[in-house]
């Protein structure tokens, strides 16, 4: 375990949560990592966003420094988390910096003298960025003269090729561990299962690292997910009905539907942007700013957008999309109400999302044991998606943790109709077996249903279908029904669907479903059951008003300083919620503070 052996430090860290960010006390598992860092132990910290992972790092870094153990560096894959935390600390009057690839020269060069001077608490950096000869030689000169204190390495997940953001260059970063042995590392995540948990201690020789692991339940988020009907009218009529004018992110999984879906939203009088990896720098950076910085801005992203997004007001975070995995969907679910308030996590999915993702994997270059634990990983996310009991007990079971039915997802708020689909599985199944033996052609899923629904379409004539004998068996079960039926059918890898066409065939496993030895039993199609509940109303606008109840004087007092805070923050060039947050702001405008004492507390 990276310990350094000098005398102990002595400070204490509740009185820097308290003087330099002004909280009383430390939340959950966090005064635990806090007091193991400070004393030099290396962890490994899984904490879910928004639940404080920051001062984890943070508080040792500065009672390190005071003692005289010199700077800590902080790896991130992140540039906007890094601009964020280094323009958070300089306000609370911590010395931070960061090196990335925005900085000149001649600024670089002046950052690298303050490392070196040993005035910098805290130095953010890349993963290949620090891996350099430049900064290795630097970071070599640091722990010659003992003023190296630690390393945190943060997005710990992307070390690992079982987790969902892998990233080659995190790769190099086991090096730390073999050229500065005595340098303690915190490792760090929002989202690691036992499989990516292994892997980041493996790859960076964390061995003897102590491993904390906190609740991985965001209380005031809810869940929701619908099948697809007509997925952007779904989306909104959700934006109207639950979230007007409130900031959120809405998924796609491609590009071109980000930009489509962001065009449409615009047309539809929702200010909404888009963000992808295709778009220019300078356009994703202005584009990042804004969400930041103004109210009630949607930004519609692929997955490239979101890791180190800090912003604590995300009243929904909404997937248009399948993720790959539950890890991948928690992650981005978890930037939606970050300040505690009550938030939204959506998801709309369907047939061809299922499909989409199992080819993905099938087709992809991975070798077989990587592709056999992504399909683990999507049948995981597809029982949450298709689940009749509470998502998040599903969710939280998936990473380790029991907890019982929360009330507050659509599950619990609107418990979901079921229906016996083992007969009407077997007929799926049998007609897929009878387009084999009529003609040995496959077909995809609006065919099949067309031909088990007993619709005569051109189609149908071309193939000779209506002579089948499993034309028309179905025509007692709706076309919404028939796409869970076969949704279910592929989730559970009874059918395959191949090639372009995305046709269907039967898989080995289907035998047991049609001789009546598997049983099924599915939700029924719930676009008619609309999520609205007290809880709905009563939130409905959370992002607009105060997180705590203010009388009509308060009110204004809390819109005077949320106005303050708004010029504040534009002339620091700070996202407002670096200032204060709504909730300090709340608390302010209820308590009236008259002295600067008061003030403080």
């Amino acid at each position: 375990m990276g310990v350094i052996t000098d005398e102990p430090v002595r400070a204490d860290p509740l009185s820097v949560l308290h003087e330099v960010y002004g909280y009383p006390a430390f939340r959950g598992a966090q005064q635990a990592i806090v007091e193991h860092a400070i004393a030099g132990g290396d962890a490994l910290v899984l904490m879910p966003t928004g639940g404080g992972k920051s001062l984890c790092y943070q508080i040792p870094a500065i009672v390190r420094h005071r003692a005289g153990r010199g700077v800590t560096v902080v790896v991130s894959p992140l540039i906007a988390l890094m601009h964020d935390q280094v323009g958070a600390l300089d306000e609370l009057g911590v010395p931070a910096a960061f090196l990335n690839s925005t900085l000149d020269g001649d600024e670089a060069r002046r950052i690298e003298r303050e490392l070196l001077a040993g005035r910098l608490v805290m130095l953010y950096a890349a993963p290949e960025r620090l891996l350099t000869p430049r900064f290795l030689a630097m970071l070599d000169s640091l722990h010659a003269r003992g003023k190296l204190s630690a390393f945190a390495i943060d997005e710990a997940h992307c070390v690992s090729q079982w987790g969902h953001d892998f990233r080659a260059e995190y790769l190099g970063l086991s090096a730390l561990h073999e050229r500065y042995p005595s340098v303690p590392r915190l490792a760090l995540t929002a989202t690691a299962d036992a499989h990516t948990r292994a892997d980041i201690v493996q790859r960076l020789a964390l061995d003897d690292a102590r491993l904390f692991v906190s609740s991985f339940d965001r209380p005031n988020i809810r869940y929701t997910i619908v099948e697809k009907a007509d997925p952007k009218a779904q989306l909104l009529r959700f934006l109207r009905d639950e979230h007007e004018d409130d900031a959120g992110i809405v998924y796609c999984q491609s590009r071109r539907k980000v930009e489509e879906t962001a065009a449409w939203l615009v047309g539809e009088g929702v200010p909404a942007l888009p963000y992808h990896a295709g778009l220019d720098a300078d356009v994703r950076r202005r584009h990042q700013d804004r969400f930041l910085r103004e109210d009630g801005l949607v930004m519609v992203a692929t997955i490239a957008f979101g890791m180190g997004i800090d912003k604590p007001d995300v009243r929904f975070v909404a997937h248009l999309d399948l993720p790959k995995n539950i890890e991948g969907y928690y992650q981005e679910t978890g930037r939606a109400g970050r300040d505690g308030l009550p938030a939204d996590a959506w998801m709309a999915y369907g047939l061809q999302d299922v499909v989409n993702q199992r080819r993905m994997i099938d087709e992809g270059e991975a070798g077989d044991d990587y592709k056999r634990l992504q399909r683990d990983k999507l049948d995981a996310l597809l029982g949450l998606a298709e689940a009749h009991d509470c998502r998040r007990v599903r969710l939280l079971a998936y990473f380790g943790e029991a907890s019982e039915a929360c009330g507050n997802c659509d599950n619990c708020l609107q418990p979901p109709a079921t229906w016996d689909a083992t007969e009407a599985a077997r007929k799926a199944l049998s007609c897929i077996y009878r387009f084999q033996q009529h003609g040995g052609l496959a077909f995809g899923a609006g065919h099949l249903i067309d031909v088990l629904r007993g619709k005569t379409t051109d189609k149908v004539r071309q193939h000779g279908h209506a002579q089948l004998s499993t034309f028309g068996i179905g025509a007692d079960i709706s076309e919404a029904q028939w796409r869970g039926v076969l949704r279910q059918l592929i989730a559970l890898g009874h059918v395959r669907a191949e090639g372009e066409w995305h046709t269907l065939v039967l898989d080995e496993s289907a035998r047991a479903v049609l001789k009546g030895e598997v049983s099924l039993r599915l939700r029924q199609p719930s676009e008619a059951r609309r999520a609205r509940t007290e809880r709905t109303t009563r939130r409905g606008a959370a992002g607009k008003a105060p997180p705590l109840p203010l009388d009509d004087e308060a009110l204004q007092r809390f819109a005077a300083l949320k106005a303050w805070r708004g010029e504040v923050a534009k002339a620091h060039n700070l996202p407002a919620y670096v200032v204060f947050h709504d909730a300090t702001l709340a608390e302010m405008a209820r308590a009236q503070p008259a002295t600067l004492e008061a003030l403080g507390s």
